[in-house]
């Protein structure tokens, strides 16, 4: 997983709200073995017409966003059901900042797992951030988890909250088998003797 300390990126504006991960990542593409390549299918059926034509006025077929990847998005984002693969789609598609006023628990855990960091500001200052980002060419902003805040360097400037061991995670780069990997030295240590006391027992 890609440490994450601070971000300047293109803003897109998802103007939704309960977007579900069923949306995010439409069921028929869980079937997938691999856990790259999700990122294709991201908001499949709002990005084109049930004819696969693209919707030219969804926000990730207007070109003013292309290499976004910092998405602002309404409140309850990642509702639904608890896939994993919809942080996955966001991911693999570029995304490694969504900021919402509130987030579904499940996916807010999923998204953490896979170096997505979810900023939660108030209601007025992501209706804020979603019309200047609407409205001006090329808007970014810079999100910082070290510092915990959200800029866009033209007076805007908002702090989000964090769990500690989440954002620790996120600033080291590590997923779950990455911090059972800086376990390896102990966890070989306790193998080695408990097959040593196995040995002494058969005898």
């Amino acid at each position: 997983m890609q440490p994450f300390r601070t971000l300047t990126s293109l803003a897109a504006p998802l103007d939704r709200t309960n977007v579900d991960t069923d949306q995010i990542i439409p069921k028929q593409f869980l079937k997938r073995i691999e856990r790259t390549g999700y990122g294709d299918f991201l908001f499949f059926d709002w990005r084109q017409t049930p004819e696969g034509a693209p919707v030219a006025d969804f926000v990730l077929n207007d070109p003013r966003y292309k290499g976004a990847q910092i998405l602002i998005a309404g409140k309850n984002f990642g509702c639904g059901s608890s896939r994993e693969h919809a942080a996955w789609a966001l991911s693999d598609f570029g995304f490694r900042v969504v900021i919402a006023p509130t987030f579904a628990d499940i996916f807010f855990s999923n998204a953490g797992k896979n170096g997505i960091v979810l900023a939660r500001l108030s209601e007025e200052q992501v209706d804020q951030l979603l019309k200047n980002a609407q409205s001006t060419p090329q808007y970014q902003l810079t999100v910082s988890l070290e510092e915990q805040t959200v800029s866009d360097g033209k007076g805007f400037k908002a702090s989000f909250e964090m769990d500690p061991f989440r954002k620790f995670c996120l600033l080291e780069g590590l997923d779950d088998i990455g911090l059972t990997l800086r376990h390896a030295a102990a966890l070989d240590s306790y193998e080695k003797e408990h097959d040593h006391a196995g040995w002494l027992k058969a005898k």
